[in-house]
């Protein structure tokens, strides 16, 4: 029996015990290849399982995942080893893939199922009250959406004494009001909600599966989709191409989705979903022909308005040392939500730890372009966020640099560190300009490239195809709440129940064309 199918069955007797049923899940390409799907999902992250557990409900669904299972992975589940799985990757199989962008920093994306919701944080806090409205969502159905998720992996977190220091800290540097737990974005300094339970068992996004209807959902792991098979003269999806995702093979297989009804929904995230497009000819022409894809759509909004919130991060112990790992369970936001600051103590290695006070510019204006790499959807794009670009990120970077100063130097870090309180560490405009440009990473919220009114539409539908949506990340224009993962499950969820709507209202209008006329009705 092989490692992995071991602690897949031991994965499914702990859910069995608990009352969860998970769906049928299988790594052989063999299993899918020439089947019919009501829906196919590409991409088992963040907002790919909350929609495929939905749509199960009444249909059938294929979840295509590049990644493994993280089930009896103790580097995504456990608390204790929380940022070893950024320490840990390669170029195949790893939980995290990591990826640099042409800005020359360093990143990451979650390959397993379940996706970055497997090798975050898992700090849980909702959108603004404003995101929604300008999203133009049903604020009744984002609600019940939230709660759903909220009732199956959301916990609230026993704060480790770090972050009781920091969130004192926090309330220090004048982020008011206190307004304890909360899963609200909203002004001052807040607990927010985990991922992480009581036990410091990680729940992810693949937990949600076992919330659908497992008999009517099928999870393909390992395998990566190289493209989008289309039908009816290119105008509609009819399926999609995948292969394993080890390099062992360039084999290629097929699946479709039910000929009438059937679509294909990527939830890719940001780098997936636009690179899907473009191979499987989607996106600004002169790009693809450069690449030899035969164009499908010239959508040349596809990869455009990429965005990576420009972060800071200020390590406060003077030198490394062998603390417990701690994610962040404290946020404080400024005022007009203009700055979000958080608190970890992550490992530089497998034995040595730091604390880290970092903040991000919630609102950027620097955008970038995501392009193709080559024609092998296993490697990563190329993408340029083309960060402090704009001179409002760079003179808001100043501000946050100062607001990040005072956290460091509060009387609560400082006597909890045994450091000397400074009462400069970076002053002046021109050194605060150098510091940024020099000590600028991301935040690991990057989000765009096909973004709603540009390459999808506000069904998230996209422009110029049929039976083809984007559901994640991808198609957003700014990072909601103080991180995007609890709008991404809620996305999940509430394009699914909405998707659900719309096809029973579809069913009926066709049942009322196809009853004979003046042929009597069924009473209600």
């Amino acid at each position: 029996m092989s490692h992995l199918v071991f602690l897949f069955i031991i994965s499914m007797l702990i859910n069995l015990s608990q009352g969860v049923r998970m769906p049928y899940m299988t790594t052989d390409p063999k299993d899918i290849a020439g089947k019919s799907f009501d829906y196919i999902i590409v991409g088992g992250g963040t907002a790919g399982c909350s929609l495929a557990a939905t749509l199960s409900e009444k249909y059938s669904v294929l979840v295509i995942e590049r990644g493994g299972s993280p089930y009896g992975d103790p580097l995504v589940e456990q608390r204790k080893n929380f940022g070893y799985s950024l320490l840990n990757t390669d170029e195949y199989s790893s939980v995290a893939q990591s990826f640099t962008s042409l800005d020359g920093i360093e990143n990451y994306r979650g390959r397993v199922l379940g996706g970055s919701s497997a090798i975050n944080g898992g700090f849980y806090s909702r959108a603004s009250d404003e995101f929604v409205k300008q999203a133009g969502w049903d604020k009744d159905l984002v609600q019940d959406s939230y709660k759903w998720v909220e009732s199956k992996v959301v916990f609230k977190p026993e704060l480790t004494q770090w972050q009781s220091v920091v969130q004192f800290g926090f309330l220090e540097a004048g982020f008011y009001p206190y307004n304890g737990y909360s899963l609200e974005h909203t002004q001052g300094t807040k607990i927010g909600g985990s991922i992480y339970d009581q036990c410091g068992k990680r729940h992810t996004s693949a937990d949600l599966l076992g919330f659908g209807k497992p008999n009517c959902t099928t999870v393909l792991l390992n395998a990566t989709v190289e493209s989008i098979i289309f039908g009816g003269n290119k105008t509609r999806a009819v399926g999609v191409r995948f292969m394993k995702s080890d390099g062992s093979s360039s084999k290629s297989y097929k699946a479709h989705v039910e000929k009438h009804r059937g679509e294909v929904i990527l939830t890719a995230g940001a780098l997936g979903s636009p690179q899907i497009l473009l191979l499987s000819g989607i996106g600004p022409e002169k790009h693809l022909r450069d690449f030899d894809i035969p164009v499908v759509v010239d959508l040349k909004q596809v990869g455009r308005k990429m965005s990576d919130n420009p972060g800071i991060s200020l390590l406060v112990d003077r030198f490394s040392q062998n603390r417990t790992l701690e994610p962040p369970q404290v946020a404080a936001i400024a005022e007009g939500f203009k700055f979000i600051l958080e608190s970890e103590v992550l490992p530089t290695n497998i034995t040595t730890t730091r604390i880290s006070i970092a903040a991000k510019i919630a609102f950027p204006k620097s955008k970038g372009r995501l392009k193709l790499n080559s024609t092998d959807s296993r490697e990563n794009p190329s993408v340029k966020f083309n960060y402090l670009e704009n001179k409002e990120d760079l003179d808001a970077c100043q501000e946050m640099v100062l607001h990040l100063q005072h956290v460091a130097r509060s009387e609560t870090v400082t006597f909890f560190l045994g450091t000397q309180s400074q009462d400069k560490l970076v002053a002046g405009d021109e050194e605060l300009k150098s510091f940024c440009k020099e000590n600028v990473r991301t935040y690991y919220h990057y989000h765009g490239g096909c973004v709603v009114g540009s390459v999808v539409d506000e069904d998230y539908k996209v422009n110029g195809v049929k039976r083809l949506r984007v559901v994640d990340g991808s198609t957003f224009e700014e990072s909601p709440g103080t991180n995007p993962m609890a709008t991404v499950l809620m996305l999940g969820r509430y394009q699914g129940i909405k998707i659900l709507k719309e096809r029973e209202a579809e069913e009926e209008q066709q049942q009322k064309f196809l009853s004979p006329q003046g042929s009597p009705q069924p009473q209600p």
